[in-house]
């Protein structure tokens, strides 16, 4: 496995194998992998013949009184997770590198955005825009893998891929849970054993919110106020937001008729954790004709 820094040595890398036909896909993360990041690797596996990982802690997605620095890096074991996968590279560029003197550019959002992680955390999309695009622009990979826990990024980036037309294809997989529902995030970690027990009820409310859909509720707000209830029930834990919206836009539901998202994000202490569930509302039964 090749371990990259400089981003004349990641273009060059790249356009050497473009010039084969060489089929690259690409899997950005923030390091601190896990398995939800291996099953990543995985799929980007079996559909590329070239694979790069990126390891970056990206600075501009934190905001001022957000974890920066005590994010996990553990370098090593996350190169170890990479070479068991046989990833081809590792790109591991510096915030020099990244974002040198004189950097001035950021990409500007689009709607989808505007709502629930982007209220909460108004640097973050930003700066996972900005970064997400010089990514792109670095590894020139033909497909880029992210993971569904972080829906509304991975809506965001579909988004920007299509609107500044940067010929990367994206594909989100289904997001990796512990046994007990939990989804798994790099943060996991900061958990303490009390709040470890606690923060499945995250994944218990989101499943409250589909079984209502899946039995034939339709109205968002008593399914909202249904999930709010069932996750009063524990303890310690703030909740800043439970909604039903449209899978497309992340626009609020008033009626769920077809396809939806439930997203959600909690409080428990000082860590927060996200999640999210993708559900159908059942199929209008047709009447017989007399």
């Amino acid at each position: 496995m090749n371990i990259i820094r400089t981003i004349r040595a990641m273009t060059s890398w790249s356009e050497r194998l473009r010039r084969e036909s060489v089929i690259i896909g690409f899997v950005p993360t923030m390091g601190a992998l896990h398995d939800g990041h291996r099953a990543l690797i995985q799929a980007a596996r079996r559909r590329c013949d070239a694979l790069v990982v990126s390891i970056f802690v990206n600075q501009a997605q934190f905001g001022p009184r957000e974890d920066l620095t005590r994010y996990p890096r553990p370098i090593a074991k996350d190169r170890a997770l990479c070479r068991e996968e046989g990833v081809d590279v590792c790109f591991e560029p510096t915030a020099d590198v990244m974002y040198p003197e004189g950097f001035q550019t950021v990409v500007t959002l689009p709607e989808i955005a505007r709502r629930w992680e982007g209220e909460a955390r108004p640097h973050h999309f930003p700066g996972v825009a900005t970064v997400v695009t010089k990514l792109f622009g670095m590894v020139r990979p033909h497909l880029a893998l992210f993971g569904q826990k972080d829906y509304q990024q991975a809506a965001l980036v579909r988004q920007l891929v299509k609107d500044l037309n940067l010929g990367v294809e994206i594909e989100v997989r289904p997001t990796v849970r512990e046994a007990d529902g939990l989804a798994m995030s790099s943060r996991n970690v900061y958990l303490n054993a009390d709040e470890r027990m606690v923060a499945p009820w995250l994944s218990r409310a989101l499943r409250t919110g589909k079984q209502a859909i899946e039995g034939g509720m339709k109205d968002g707000a008593a399914i909202e106020r249904s999930m709010r209830k069932a996750i009063e029930q524990a303890p310690a834990i703030h909740v800043e937001y439970l909604a039903v919206c449209n899978p497309d836009s992340l626009e609020p539901l008033s009626s769920v008729t077809h396809r939806a998202v439930i997203l959600g994000a909690i409080r428990i202490g000082s860590i927060r954790l996200i999640d999210n569930l993708l559900v159908n509302a059942p199929a209008r039964k047709s009447r017989a004709r007399r």
